[in-house]
């Protein structure tokens, strides 16, 4: 008589109820440390084998080492934010200061080049605004709102918030002049929907004004603009 193998079936266990049991069971392993001690995981550069142990030395290791580089980049990003404000306060107190239109045109000048040390800037003001002198640096370009030349800048002109982005060469050559360095640039309205205007700051870093910058910024030096030409 030939001898019958018994063999006894175990209902497969899938991965997300064995990952199930566990997480209701944490003590299984100290219920079981016989098991623990025999699990061994691939090691993920050398390709030995490690204890689970090691596994999550390794793992919150890793998870450490994200959270410091984190916590560096909130730094630098509070840091700047710092700065910022800093430079906005000290813009503010010269625009106070300033006696008419053309001081704080001046002023708004010297102080993106010198304070804000951006590599272009330009104010872009309509004929429309009353009382408007024509006769500044090439800082400043007084334009009407058709004018072909802002055509470039029209679905910015129908917003109310500042946009980053690449500097288009129509809208560089406008802006900053034939040959500029500039390859991003930050808008800003000045007034609803540019009522009255816009400002460009222009950099040579093609990623310095991305689309995911922060405009908060921005923002308030639109506005700040805005009251200190006595548009608002």
């Amino acid at each position: 008589m030939n001898s019958v193998t018994q063999q006894i079936a175990y209902p497969e266990a899938s991965e997300e109820s064995i990952a199930e049991y566990l997480r209701a069971h944490p003590d299984f392993f100290e219920r079981n440390l016989s098991l623990l001690s025999g699990l061994q995981l691939p090691h993920r550069t050398t390709g030995g084998a490690i204890s689970l142990v090691e596994r999550q030395v390794d793992v919150l290791r890793q998870r450490n080492h994200a959270m410091e580089s984190r916590l560096k980049e909130l730094v630098e990003v509070a840091r700047s934010n710092d700065r910022l404000a800093t430079r906005i306060h000290a813009l503010a107190l010269q625009l106070m200061r300033a006696r008419s239109r053309e001081d704080v045109i001046d002023i708004l000048d010297q102080q993106l080049r010198e304070g804000f040390t951006v590599d272009q800037a330009a104010l872009v003001l309509f004929d429309s605004v009353p009382h408007l002198a024509q006769n500044h640096s090439r800082f400043v370009k007084v334009v009407h709102r058709e004018d072909p030349a802002v055509g470039p800048f029209k679905s910015f002109l129908q917003s109310s918030s500042p946009r980053c982005s690449r500097v288009r060469d129509v809208q560089r050559d406008f802006l900053f002049g034939p040959g500029a360095d500039v390859q991003s640039m930050a808008l800003v309205p000045i007034g609803p929907r540019s009522e009255f205007g816009f400002l460009a700051i222009g950099s040579r870093n093609p990623d310095h004004f991305h689309p995911a910058k922060s405009i908060d910024f921005l923002a308030r030096l639109g506005e700040l603009t805005a009251c200190a030409l006595g548009l608002h």
